[in-house]
Protein backbone atom coordinates (compact mmCIF):
# COMPACT_ATOMS: atom_id res chain seq x y z
CA UNK A 1 0.00 0.00 0.00
CA UNK A 2 1.21 3.13 -0.94
CA UNK A 3 1.02 6.79 0.76
CA UNK A 4 0.22 9.21 -1.65
CA UNK A 5 -2.89 10.54 -2.71
CA UNK A 6 -3.59 11.12 -5.93
CA UNK A 7 -5.67 14.10 -6.93
CA UNK A 8 -8.87 12.88 -9.06
CA UNK A 9 -9.36 16.38 -10.36
CA UNK A 10 -7.01 19.44 -10.71
CA UNK A 11 -7.21 23.08 -11.80
CA UNK A 12 -4.19 24.82 -13.56
CA UNK A 13 -3.31 28.23 -12.57
CA UNK A 14 -1.68 30.35 -15.45
CA UNK A 15 0.16 33.67 -15.15
CA UNK A 16 2.13 35.25 -17.71
CA UNK A 17 4.52 38.36 -17.27
CA UNK A 18 2.69 38.59 -13.73
CA UNK A 19 -0.38 38.92 -14.93
CA UNK A 20 -2.76 36.07 -13.35
CA UNK A 21 -4.77 34.76 -16.20
CA UNK A 22 -7.20 32.19 -14.06
CA UNK A 23 -7.56 28.72 -13.53
CA UNK A 24 -8.14 26.59 -16.11
CA UNK A 25 -9.74 22.61 -16.12
CA UNK A 26 -7.40 21.36 -18.61
CA UNK A 27 -4.21 21.77 -19.56
CA UNK A 28 -2.18 19.77 -22.37
CA UNK A 29 0.60 19.71 -24.25
CA UNK A 30 3.22 19.74 -21.42
CA UNK A 31 6.00 18.25 -23.73
CA UNK A 32 9.63 18.37 -26.22
CA UNK A 33 10.63 16.26 -28.54
CA UNK A 34 14.25 15.60 -28.93
CA UNK A 35 15.82 15.36 -32.58
CA UNK A 36 18.14 12.65 -32.59
CA UNK A 37 20.92 12.12 -35.73
CA UNK A 38 21.83 8.70 -35.82
CA UNK A 39 25.97 8.30 -36.60
CA UNK A 40 27.37 5.16 -37.70
CA UNK A 41 31.11 5.04 -36.33
CA UNK A 42 33.40 3.36 -38.85
CA UNK A 43 34.60 -0.21 -37.47
CA UNK A 44 31.35 -0.11 -34.77
CA UNK A 45 28.90 -2.54 -36.79
CA UNK A 46 27.28 -3.40 -33.41
CA UNK A 47 25.50 -0.06 -33.19
CA UNK A 48 24.68 3.84 -34.14
CA UNK A 49 25.57 6.68 -32.05
CA UNK A 50 22.16 8.22 -31.37
CA UNK A 51 22.98 12.10 -30.20
CA UNK A 52 20.54 14.81 -29.63
CA UNK A 53 20.77 18.02 -31.83
CA UNK A 54 17.85 19.95 -30.92
CA UNK A 55 14.77 20.52 -29.01
CA UNK A 56 11.30 21.63 -30.13
CA UNK A 57 8.47 22.34 -27.32
CA UNK A 58 4.64 21.47 -27.89
CA UNK A 59 1.91 23.84 -27.68
CA UNK A 60 0.18 23.97 -24.12
CA UNK A 61 -3.42 24.31 -24.79
CA UNK A 62 -5.67 24.80 -21.26
CA UNK A 63 -8.96 25.11 -21.84
CA UNK A 64 -12.12 25.77 -19.05
CA UNK A 65 -15.58 27.15 -18.62
CA UNK A 66 -16.24 30.81 -18.90
CA UNK A 67 -16.05 32.72 -15.85
CA UNK A 68 -14.74 36.22 -15.35
CA UNK A 69 -11.11 35.46 -15.42
CA UNK A 70 -12.37 34.83 -19.52
CA UNK A 71 -11.76 38.80 -19.58
CA UNK A 72 -8.29 38.22 -18.21
CA UNK A 73 -7.12 36.72 -21.47
CA UNK A 74 -9.09 38.94 -23.80
CA UNK A 75 -7.07 41.92 -22.12
CA UNK A 76 -4.25 39.99 -22.47
CA UNK A 77 -4.81 39.25 -26.50
CA UNK A 78 -5.34 43.18 -26.80
CA UNK A 79 -2.22 43.98 -25.40
CA UNK A 80 -0.17 41.72 -27.70
CA UNK A 81 -2.33 43.35 -30.66
CA UNK A 82 -0.41 47.05 -29.59
CA UNK A 83 2.88 45.03 -28.95
CA UNK A 84 3.99 41.80 -29.76
CA UNK A 85 6.48 40.62 -26.58
CA UNK A 86 7.48 37.24 -25.46
CA UNK A 87 7.04 36.92 -21.81
CA UNK A 88 8.29 34.28 -19.15
CA UNK A 89 4.95 33.00 -17.33
CA UNK A 90 3.89 29.76 -14.79
CA UNK A 91 1.51 26.92 -15.10
CA UNK A 92 0.42 25.26 -11.27
CA UNK A 93 -1.19 22.54 -11.07
CA UNK A 94 -3.92 22.69 -7.88
CA UNK A 95 -5.79 20.25 -5.98
CA UNK A 96 -9.77 20.81 -5.76
CA UNK A 97 -8.56 22.80 -2.31
CA UNK A 98 -6.20 24.84 -4.44
CA UNK A 99 -3.04 23.28 -2.56
CA UNK A 100 -0.21 23.71 -5.61
CA UNK A 101 1.06 19.89 -6.61
CA UNK A 102 3.49 20.91 -9.25
CA UNK A 103 4.90 24.19 -11.05
CA UNK A 104 6.21 24.99 -14.88
CA UNK A 105 7.91 27.57 -15.47
CA UNK A 106 7.57 28.63 -19.15
CA UNK A 107 9.51 30.72 -20.81
CA UNK A 108 9.19 33.30 -24.02
CA UNK A 109 5.32 32.62 -24.05
CA UNK A 110 3.02 33.89 -27.29
CA UNK A 111 -0.38 33.34 -28.05
CA UNK A 112 -1.18 30.78 -30.47
CA UNK A 113 -5.05 30.85 -30.86
CA UNK A 114 -8.08 31.62 -28.32
CA UNK A 115 -11.04 29.86 -29.32
CA UNK A 116 -14.17 31.80 -27.48
CA UNK A 117 -17.11 30.09 -26.04
CA UNK A 118 -20.02 28.99 -28.50
CA UNK A 119 -23.30 29.64 -26.67
CA UNK A 120 -26.19 27.27 -27.74
CA UNK A 121 -29.64 27.75 -25.69
CA UNK A 122 -30.48 24.16 -26.85
CA UNK A 123 -27.49 22.72 -25.27
CA UNK A 124 -26.82 22.01 -21.40
CA UNK A 125 -23.08 22.24 -22.05
CA UNK A 126 -21.26 24.35 -20.57
CA UNK A 127 -19.91 27.22 -22.87
CA UNK A 128 -15.69 26.60 -22.89
CA UNK A 129 -12.91 28.70 -24.12
CA UNK A 130 -9.30 27.40 -25.30
CA UNK A 131 -6.05 29.50 -25.11
CA UNK A 132 -2.88 27.51 -27.07
CA UNK A 133 0.14 28.91 -26.55
CA UNK A 134 3.85 28.43 -27.92
CA UNK A 135 7.02 29.24 -25.90
CA UNK A 136 10.36 28.53 -26.06
CA UNK A 137 10.92 26.00 -23.32
CA UNK A 138 9.64 24.58 -20.34
CA UNK A 139 11.50 24.37 -16.56
CA UNK A 140 10.05 22.53 -13.64
CA UNK A 141 10.12 24.59 -10.24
Amino acid sequence: MTDRIFASSMFFRLAIGGDDLGAFHTCSGLGAQVEVEQFAEGGNNGFTWALPTRISWTNITLSRPVTADTTKVSRWLEQLMRKVERKNGEIVALEPNLTPIARWQVLGIVPVSWQGPSFDPGSPQAAVETLEIAHEGLRAS
